[in-house]
């Protein structure tokens, strides 16, 4: 497996080197070392119990690394309690205060610090104007809707100006329609701002939409780390792949390779693939397929790779798209995402025999 990749040509603003957390001999996190440069969003994502939230944990300061070192910008935290670091956490449940105004809710750390009250009203006022809240300035959470809680939030966060902000699967709480507009508006104020986030979630679509790196946990560890179309298009392992988005995998075994092509066979049908395979004819490949990547058809296309017969088993319509599942002639199933571009659909139903069909670039090798 590839080593995770690195914050790029930037200069490393949060640098976690080696860090280990260890709960009476349960390992949450496994020696794990990651760079992040200033002002990138970085996404933790994984399964529950991967140990994403305790890293976000360690860095905010709520838990103590058994072993390792945070560096911001150059000053290592670790043994700094949480209000001595410059960095702010936003939580899933937003943690306003009820009984206090919007205005008091982001004003409420720069109190705390004691700051002079015509700079408060000043950067209130700021952070206000920024999240689009200067009307509601005087109303209390609950005449808020989800989307507005989240983005006072958010200016309670930037208001002390951290320089680090930490996003505890920051909006979990909207439904789904809210929670997609609200990405592209958090993205935006974050950018503005410039401050450099670091946030954890388990949607696959949040990740992929607000931050400009992922790294994708498993069991304390990272296993692939680099901009969400790398991850998504060039998987570096079998968990990687099935996690982000739907595939396909298929195990066969390596036929022929020559300088420009490869050929896999498996139980259904051949595949070309562009590029050489290293290894020895017979030896086991994991291919992922992804489903929008294969074309439908009636009839059979022409060649003798890349392509393969089944019938349709089942069919979901989700608007804009339609995915079908093929049963195969060993049985095995292959999902198939189909665009609806004509507004009336070609007629394909259950039980019907179609063709599959794809590119010799669609696949990508799996190596564990």
């Amino acid at each position: 497996m590839a080593p995770p990749d690195s914050a790029g040509a930037q200069p490393a603003f949060l640098q976690i080197q080696d860090i280990v957390k260890d709960f009476n001999g349960f390992k949450a996190v496994h020696g794990l070392s990651l760079d992040i440069a200033k002002g990138e969003i970085f996404a933790l994502l994984g399964p529950s119990g991967c140990g994403k939230s305790t890293l976000l944990r360690m860095l905010a300061g709520f838990e103590t690394p058994s072993a390792g070192r945070i560096l911001l910008d150059g000053v290592d935290v670790v043994d700094l309690p949480p209000y001595q670091r410059k960095m702010n956490m936003m939580f899933q449940s937003y943690a306003l205060f009820p009984h206090l105004s919007v205005w008091k809710n982001i004003a409420f750390g720069l109190e705390r610090e004691g700051l002079p009250k015509p700079q408060i009203a000043e950067r209130v006022e700021a952070m206000l104007k920024l999240v689009q809240l200067t009307p509601y300035a005087q109303r209390k959470p609950h005449q808020l809707s989800g989307g507005q809680q989240q983005r006072v939030a958010l200016a309670r966060s930037l208001a002390k100006r951290p320089q680090l902000l930490l996003l505890d699967e920051p909006l979990g709480a909207l439904d789904k329609k809210l929670r997609e507009q609200t990405q592209i508006e958090l993205v935006n104020i974050i950018e503005q701002v410039g401050v450099t986030c670091v946030m954890v979630t388990h949607d696959q679509e949040e990740a992929m939409t607000m931050a400009s790196r992922i790294a994708i946990m498993r069991d304390g560890r990272l296993l692939q780390v680099g901009p969400p179309g790398d991850i998504y298009e060039t998987p570096n392992s079998r968990f990687v792949a099935d996690f982000i988005g739907n595939v396909n995998l298929m195990d066969g075994s390596l036929q022929a390779a020559d300088g420009e092509h490869s050929v896999v066979a498996d139980a259904d049908c051949r595949h070309r693939l562009a590029g050489r395979i290293a290894g020895q004819p017979g030896q086991a490949v994991t291919l992922a397929l992804r489903p929008e990547k294969i074309t439908l058809s009636r009839i059979q296309p022409e060649g003798r790779y890349n392509q393969v017969q089944g019938t349709v088993r089942e069919m979901s319509y989700f608007g804009s798209f339609s995915v079908f599942q093929l049963q195969l002639a060993s049985g095995a199933l292959l999902k198939v995402n189909v665009t609806n571009t004509q507004r009336h659909r070609d007629g394909t139903t259950w039980g019907d025999a179609v063709w599959a069909s794809w590119s010799d670039d669609a696949h990508v090798v799996l190596q564990a």
